[in-house]
């Protein structure tokens, strides 16, 4: 049996991407938070943690890239794409007319921004630790009604007042398995990495990316972030197509480190299909 933490409480997107891993023997802990996923592989108490990383309307989840970056060393070894269908969920009984507040984690309100703003104009938009919270919160208070999932609707009692009601119909959430251990190579991987400057000055980013240029290596996405030390500094997040054990990317690493004050590597592990 293999514990995996995850964001919860049960009926969340995180679940439904926990239960797409068709990982046989799986024992989920359901979190309060992403840091409490980390801080449970950290403790042993979970074998491996399953969070958010990235939404295709969104961007990134801040909280999981800065817990990757700053504040634990697990690394990632497995990633997976899920469809996002959001639906709106209120008590049994409720009606649109009846809904006050439209309760749900910022993110997921956000991915629905436009079809409330035509169907609940002015209602308050209150935020929730996950979309499963949200629907339990909107399931027990009369007047707030959730964004969130079917399979969270019918495990806290919710009654469904609107389907798909996410502005694009093409929403994707990445989420990413994170523990100790480091995935093998398999020919398809990526990496991702956090890059961290000695000091900000004019050419630093083109240095970096000309050593990816160099080795052929193909960036899917770059991002800078603060690094919580000083205001103006700033990091940069960089996910490529290889492992890092590939010779390219490992001469590109290498390189790397001898120009940057730190490159640590998250996560080297299989692409998602």
């Amino acid at each position: 049996m293999t514990r995996y933490a995850f964001l919860g409480p049960r009926g969340t997107f995180t679940e439904e991407a926990l239960l797409s891993l068709g990982v046989a023997g799986v024992e989920p802990m359901p979190c309060a938070s992403i840091d409490e996923v980390f801080a449970a592989v950290d403790r042993d108490e979970a074998d491996a943690g399953i969070v958010p990383i990235e939404n295709s309307v969104e961007g990134s989840v801040n909280a999981t890239l800065d817990a990757l970056a700053f504040d634990h060393d697990l690394t990632i070894h497995r990633e997976t794409v899920l469809d996002i269908r959001h639906a709106l969920i209120a008590e049994p009984g409720a009606t649109l007319d009846d809904v006050r507040v439209v309760a749900s984690h910022p993110h997921a309100t956000a991915q629905c921004r436009r079809w409330i703003a035509a169907n609940l104009p002015g209602r308050e938009i209150a935020a929730a630790n996950s979309t499963a919270d949200a629907v339990r919160r909107a399931v027990a208070e009369p007047g707030t009604a959730a964004v969130g999932t079917r399979l969270a609707a019918e495990l806290h009692g919710g009654a469904v007042l609107a389907e798909a009601i996410q502005d694009y119909p093409d929403n994707k959430t990445r989420f990413v398995v994170v523990g100790r251990r480091i995935a093998e190579r398999t020919g398809d991987d990526k990496t991702t990495l956090a890059l961290f400057m000695h000091e900000d000055r004019p050419g630093t980013l083109l240095m970096i990316l000309s050593e990816f240029a160099y080795g052929g290596i193909n960036l899917t996405k770059i991002q800078s972030r603060p690094t919580k030390r000083l205001l103006g500094e700033y990091m940069f997040f960089v996910d490529l197509e290889g492992h890092a054990a590939d010779p390219e990317v490992a001469l590109a690493l290498e390189c790397l480190r001898l120009k940057l004050r730190a490159v640590k590597v998250l996560g080297s592990y299989p692409r998602a299909r």
